[in-house]
């Protein structure tokens, strides 16, 4: 796989990581359901996974870009496996809404797990990491451009959208209202 290939897929991937923080934000808007503490943790760690692509994107693919979002990627795992091991017991009813039988803890879950493997592959392509003297390196163009402002602009509204929630304090455990519009009015 030649870097710019790689820097394709790397764009793809913040693609996916924006859609799932879009539909994080539809879930909190469209349905009114705060997220919580929990689900906020899994958010942050789906922008952390973010970070390597936008390296790769920014200065070429390196094994070190892909283990942070590794990193992330098995955090956000173990953050949603600690969600769902909550609501395991028969009858509890989990917490927000579920989609297509699964609440978004569990997508979550999947979505890390998804991201680990597809990093473990893409690891596996050698080549994207040789400097190839006579290409001028490349930052993926406008595809690759707006992928990595649309996550960075996606990360900061969920960061405004927190300190609107939590305020400035610990978050609740289920959130009812936003704590700073709360003290607001």
């Amino acid at each position: 796989m030649t870097q710019a290939r790689a820097i394709t897929l790397n764009a793809l991937s913040l693609y996916g990581v924006a859609l799932i923080l879009a539909a994080a934000f539809a879930t909190q808007f469209i349905l009114q359901e705060l997220p919580c503490p929990l689900c906020l943790l899994q958010r942050i760690l789906f922008a952390a996974l973010a970070v390597g692509p936008i390296l790769n994107i920014r200065f070429g693919p390196r094994p070190s870009h892909y283990a942070m979002s590794l990193l992330a990627a098995v955090a956000g795992a173990v953050a949603s496996t600690r969600q769902v091991l909550l609501h395991i017991m028969p009858g509890d009813a989990g917490y927000g809404s579920a989609l297509l039988g699964y609440h978004y803890y569990m997508w979550a879950l999947l979505g890390f797990i998804t991201a680990i493997v597809l990093i473990a592959v893409i690891l596996l392509f050698d080549r994207q990491f040789e400097e190839d003297k006579a290409v001028l390196p490349t930052t993926g163009g406008a595809f690759a451009q707006i992928a990595v402002w649309l996550v960075i602009a996606l990360t900061a509204a969920n960061v405004m959208t927190t300190l609107l929630e939590c305020g400035f304090g610990a978050c609740a455990d289920n959130p009812v209202m936003y704590e700073l519009l709360k003290r607001g009015s």
